[in-house]
């Protein structure tokens, strides 16, 4: 039976009396730590079709790239101009608001199976975003990725349509820089969601590549090759800085581990820059930081993962969707084009995909939220500028 597109969650409805605000993201939380699983209970060796090897995919190419047919680019168009007519902004995008077809639906209900609860990333190509302006590009990528899952705020400004764009920022001021807004080569991480979609308008002139890896055949490797480090990985005691974007009443950290046993999954969660980026709450006494054991582990699973990983290029026109529970991620860095030619412009979404739609339960508070994840800060709207700013 063909997979079928799951309706959206009912929070975020509007009821027949009139509308009401969407629900805005759930933000960044520390686990729940009593119903933690304790290392010694986790799988030596996960197994299934989370766990794959670039060979597997080098090979195989067509198991993990999909391409828009000539009749599938005219439904996306006629669904657009139908949107549009209707006046509404683009953060009121969703799959029921936006008139897709029954036949993309299905066709991307199979992709999200497969993204989910299979090998974690699916390439898209041939969306003919070089023939359409930004809005147009924005629209139907919101919808697209509504389909997938839910948007999710990306930093304090409520950004669901996110921009990754060099912003001429200083990558070395990790504390307070996000390093998608710079140049800079991106180390193996995951993103504050389950799912982070990119739609590449623009390449740059040299670089800014894509790595993925199995975050599961990453924790099998590390339990045969360093089980120390696959230890100290599933051990609640790292902290990740939140780089400013806190609500009144936050800590200015959050104390995770990368890797959590829970439900029957292996779920991970990491980023390699806001663990260096404490230091300066190291330095006022506010939390212990991490030892040197912790932080040679960190070279660790980045070294292993960049022996596993499967390398592409993002086309113009490429959608590119990465599950955040279960694939690790990396960007090479890169060099952009002079003026007057494009730079180097990715659209981004972070999508939740919440249990009430089969997505995998985490060890969080906020797990049974329809927009888990996420950056909320305060009660700032979500927003969808056509621009990075």
């Amino acid at each position: 039976m063909a997979p079928v597109a799951v309706p959206l969650a009912t929070e975020l409805k509007a009821p027949t009396d009139g509308p009401v605000k969407p629900l805005l993201t759930s933000g960044q939380h520390e686990p729940i730590f009593d119903i933690l699983t304790p290392y010694d209970q986790f799988p030596q060796e996960v197994t299934g079709p989370t766990v794959w090897t670039k060979e597997q995919f080098e090979s195989d190419p067509k198991a993990w790239k999909w391409r828009w047919t000539p009749e599938q680019i005219a439904d996306l168009e006629k669904a657009y101009v139908e949107w549009e007519a209707t006046g509404k902004s683009l953060p009121e995008i969703n799959r029921d608001s936006f008139p897709l077809s029954d036949s993309i639906r299905t066709f991307l209900a199979g992709i999200r199976t497969h993204i989910v609860d299979g090998a974690g990333f699916a390439l898209i190509q041939g969306l003919p975003t070089d023939n359409w302006p930004v809005a147009k590009s924005s629209a139907i990528y919101l919808a697209i990725g509504s389909v997938i899952g839910i948007p999710v705020s990306q930093n304090g400004k409520g950004h669901i349509l996110g921009h990754v764009k060099d912003l001429g920022n200083d990558p070395t001021q990790i504390h307070k820089v996000r390093i998608y807004t710079t140049t800079a080569r991106q180390y193996f991480h995951t993103d504050s969601g389950d799912i982070v979609g990119l739609l590449c308008l623009h390449r740059a002139k040299e670089g800014g590549e894509s790595d993925v890896v199995s975050a599961h055949n990453l924790w099998n490797t590390l339990q045969k090759e360093r089980p120390d480090v696959a230890e100290l990985l599933a051990q609640p005691n790292w902290y990740f800085d939140r780089k400013g974007e806190v609500s009144e009443g936050q800590k200015e950290w959050v104390q995770q581990a990368v890797f959590y046993w829970h439900d029957g999954h292996l779920v991970s969660h990491y980023d390699p820059y806001y663990v260096r980026s404490i230091t300066r709450f190291v330095e006022s006494g506010q939390i212990p930081g991490h030892t040197a054991a912790q932080l040679e582990a960190t070279e660790v699973l980045e070294a292993t993962a960049q022996r596993l990983a499967l390398h592409m290029i993002l086309e113009v026109g490429d959608l590119q969707f990465v599950a955040d529970t279960h694939v690790f991620h990396a960007r090479t860095a890169y060099v952009d084009h002079l003026p007057p030619a494009p730079r180097r412009h990715l659209l981004r979404l972070w999508l939740s995909t919440p249990e009430a739609e089969g997505g995998w339960k985490r060890p969080f508070p906020d797990s049974a939220h329809i927009r888990r994840g996420g950056i909320q800060v305060n009660s700032q709207p979500h927003t969808c500028p056509l621009d990075a700013e």
